[in-house]
């Protein structure tokens, strides 16, 4: 963990944000600047600033949460759209890893 990175502070309790989702390995939050009806934050605890070959099985659980996340959030029948921001050109304001999920109307083209 990181003490100046803001998903850390959210995961410590030092900024209120209402926890959607939390196990050990990840926690799940609104995003303060909402893309779409719906646009979760899928947060890896561990302070990850990119995707490696040593966080795979961390990477695995990340993606075996999604469905569950979709279901409670009622995206299941209407779709929804998963973003990784890896960098500054990509996007990417928070240098700590997370997943961007997306959905709830008709998402447009990207780029």
């Amino acid at each position: 963990m990181q003490h100046d990175c803001i998903f850390c502070n959210i995961y410590r309790g030092n900024l209120q944000t209402e926890i959607l989702y939390k196990d050990d390995q990840c926690f799940v939050i609104r995003d303060i600047s909402p893309k779409a009806p719906t646009h979760l934050l899928l947060i890896p605890i561990e302070h990850l600033t990119k995707i490696e070959p040593e966080y795979r099985k961390l990477m695995c659980h990340l993606f075996l949460i999604i469905p569950k996340i979709v279901s409670a959030e009622g995206l299941t029948k209407k779709g929804f759209r998963l973003i990784i921001n890896q960098g500054p050109q990509a996007g990417q304001e928070i240098s700590h890893l997370h997943f961007h999920l997306l959905g709830g109307h008709t998402l447009g083209d990207i780029g």
